[in-house]
């Protein structure tokens, strides 16, 4: 592995003026070194993670990072200005700025030396050094931390004023070993074990006592952020310090960063007398530290006054104050915000069944597609492949991929309900909602009744679970008892009272779709063209294709069921190619990063994922959004007018040969993205800004790490 830092990297009279400016200065020498592959396409990802946190730190820091796929190796560029720049801190401009590049996939060794940095940058007499020091490799030779004894008590006496110790200076210098001192699997351990921790059975009945009289407060604390490469380990540091600091205080740290996830023991958890959170993005495994006393905060608080978390979460220790205990959340609440409402949270809830419901339709769908290329659309009549099976004949290979595939889509209602009521109660929701599901199969309430048996499941379990049971008998609750009550309680609703109602609206539904000719269709075209391309793959995406799959799951779906998914799946499919025309016809309009995305978006569009278009709507929302809803509205309307069929929930452009009249569907195509093109165009070239600007630029980075989603 090549030298993270070397002189080359050292800027010791960075000129910026701005925090977009010092990152290009030294964003340029990365690239020189061939450290970064495409300057525009690495400072679009700096500028993204920039936006969701600032990156100044108080003492004069400022460490924008990013992980980036244009970043060859893990890379770091140091500059020292002398008049300061901004980067977002509360005591002021910055003098030494850190570059942190680390690649899409760096590993865990690379990051663990980023991490090290990052902790050094709390270290007072290693900063100063990095202020007084002269000579640029004098300055890489210091941050890589193979600058000689001699030469860091120099700098740091000179930074001082005074004479450093041969003892400070090396404690000022980071280590080229990272496990030594630094690594995230030390700071996990460290201070407490085990055996010095009392047994977890002495600890059931007094976790939310105070520390006895004659032993520390005892704090376990959690830190991560967004990147997971510098915040994280710097209020790891942070605390740590603080802690050692602090009177009758110790404290253990679980950093949850991109260098690792070491959990913390078990023991040490339950010997704690309180529990800091310092995090931007979710804790994972939460429900371990339940029923302390918690400060919960930023990352970034942890970094700049950890002191006053201390005190804090000692204050709650001695007012007894302690978090709900017992049940972990939900895997929604998990992954949500603190203080969400019930729309937000319904709308998670709907969202889990139709992700988990995705798979199966698409894996269903595709398989019966094939069906029918290999048999035809006869192969409905096909007898069951247990009872004729030729090896040797084609159709039979047909009749085979097509009952696999009509088995996968029997599952599609009981998994959208099941999953509902396990967004909303976790595992114990599972049961019920799989049997509500399949319920609703059985007396024909289909989607609909999907949807009320998934919600009537997990609000069942949630009830029950609100009752106080005694000690004895919540062992045999989860695999017993609430599985037994909830299940009998959903099936009596679904087949004695709302079933029927749902299953005769199911049924109204279905005739008013299969009524629809001229103009009502093209509205209803209009309709779904906007929805599929309001949000890119997001919940109003996603409502529209479960709409439409949801029509062609039975067994004989009609004509108009047909008609809807042609319309969804076109319109879908123009968003990221409308993008990829555009960058195309007027490539000045766009930033290099965006250009390369365009390229990606030819195949993603043709694929029908939505979700090619998402770098592009990041950047420039109000511009890329409505253009895309124009082309997708004209695209469903034009699909609707032209009668196009299509019998597969998937596959784009690859299942041509399942449409209804292919040639207008492809026409109806090639007219919303020539729109969506057209519109983006006239747009981006009405603003006054120029491309490659830090705004324009914006944040492709996260976009990119999500992960496509049908439709």
């Amino acid at each position: 592995m090549s030298e993270m830092i070397t002189a080359d990297l050292v800027d010791l009279d960075l000129s910026a003026e701005t925090k977009e400016a010092a990152a290009r200065a030294l964003a340029e020498r990365m690239v020189a070194k061939g450290r970064v592959t495409d300057l525009d396409g690495f400072l679009a990802d700096v500028a993204a993670r920039e936006a969701q946190m600032p990156t100044g730190l108080d003492g004069g820091i400022g460490i924008p990072h990013c992980r980036s796929e244009h970043v060859t190796e893990p890379t770091l560029a140091f500059g020292r200005s002398a008049a300061g720049i901004d980067f977002g801190a509360a005591d002021g401009p910055a003098d030494l700025i850190f570059l942190i590049a680390a690649p899409a996939g760096a590993d865990d060794a690379h990051l663990t030396i980023l991490s090290s940095l990052a902790r050094q940058l709390m270290n007072a007499e290693f900063t100063d050094a990095l202020r007084a020091v002269d000579d640029a490799a004098r300055a890489a030779a210091l941050i890589r931390g193979d600058a000689t004894d001699e030469t860091t008590t120099e700098d740091s006496a000179a930074a001082s004023g005074g004479t450093a110790s041969p003892d400070a200076a090396a404690g000022s210098t980071p280590p080229k070993e990272p496990a030594a001192t630094t690594a995230p699997a030390a700071t996990t351990t460290a201070t407490a074990s085990p055996d010095e921790a009392e047994p977890a059975a002495s600890q059931a009945g007094a976790e939310d006592e105070p520390a006895p009289a004659g032993r520390p407060f005892r704090i376990v604390a959690v830190t991560s952020c967004p990147t997971g490469i510098a915040h994280t380990y710097m209020a790891a540091e942070s605390l740590e310090n603080a802690g050692r600091d602090a009177d009758g205080v110790e404290i253990v740290v679980e950093t949850q960063g991109s260098a690792g996830f070491n959990r913390l023991d078990p023991a040490v958890i339950a010997a704690a007398d309180g529990v800091i959170f310092a995090h931007d993005v979710p804790v994972r495994e939460k429900e371990r530290f339940a029923g302390k006393p918690t400060v919960d905060t930023g990352v970034k608080a942890a970094i700049n006054r950890p002191a006053e978390l201390i005190a804090e979460v000692r204050g709650k220790a001695e007012r007894g104050e302690v978090t709900a205990a017992a049940r972990p959340g939900t895997p929604v609440e998990r992954a949500g915000e603190p203080g969400e409402g019930y729309g937000t949270k319904l709308r998670k809830w709907l969202m889990t069944g139709v992700s988990y419901m995705v798979p199966f339709v698409a894996a269903g769908g595709l398989l019966i597609a094939l069906g029918f290329m290999i048999g035809g659309y006869q192969i409905t009549e096909a007898k069951s492949v247990t009872e004729h099976f030729d090896w040797g004949q084609i159709d039979s290979w047909g009749a085979l991929l097509f009952q696999v595939g009509a088995a996968a889509f029997g599952f599609l209602v009981p998994v959208l309900a099941g999953y509902i009521a396990y967004g909303m109660a976790d595992r114990p929701g599972l049961v019920p909602g799989f049997v509500g599901g399949a319920i609703s199969v059985t007396i024909g309430a289909g989607f609909l009744g999907g949807l009320v048996a998934g919600l009537i499941a997990g609000g069942v379990v949630l009830a029950i679970q609100r009752i106080e049971i005694p000690p004895v008998l919540r062992g045999i609750m989860p695999v017993v008892v609430i599985p037994l009550i909830s299940t009998a309680v959903v099936g009596f609703l679904m087949f004695v009272v709302i079933g029927k109602p749902i299953s005769e609206a199911q049924k109204g539904l279905t005739d008013w779709l299969n009524g629809l000719s001229g103009t009502n269709a093209v509205l209803l075209g209009v309709l779904l063209g906007l929805m599929m391309c309001f949000d890119l793959g997001g919940p109003v995406n996603k409502v529209a294709y479960a709409f439409a799959t949801a029509g062609i799951a039975v067994q004989d779906p009609s004509d108009s069921a047909m008609k809807i998914m042609a319309a969804v799946m076109a319109a879908g499919m123009v968003p990221p190619l409308g993008m990829a025309l555009a960058t195309t016809i007027r490539k000045k309009l766009f930033t290099t990063a965006e250009r390369e995305n365009g390229k990606a978006a030819w195949v993603l569009g043709a694929s029908f994922i939505s979700e090619g278009a998402i770098p592009f709507a990041a950047a420039d929302p109000l511009r890329v959004i409505p253009a895309s809803m124009a082309g997708g509205a004209v695209t469903g309307a034009l699909t609707m007018a032209f009668g196009s069929t299509l019998r597969a929930p998937h596959g784009g452009i690859w299942v041509t040969f399942l449409i209804g009249k292919p040639f207008l569907y492809l026409l109806a195509i090639a007219v919303g993205t020539a729109v969506t093109a057209g519109l983006v165009i006239v747009l981006k070239g009405m603003r006054k800004t120029q491309p490659g600007t830090a705004t324009e630029a914006a944040p492709a980075a996260e976009t990119q790490t999500k992960e496509p989603v049908a439709a």
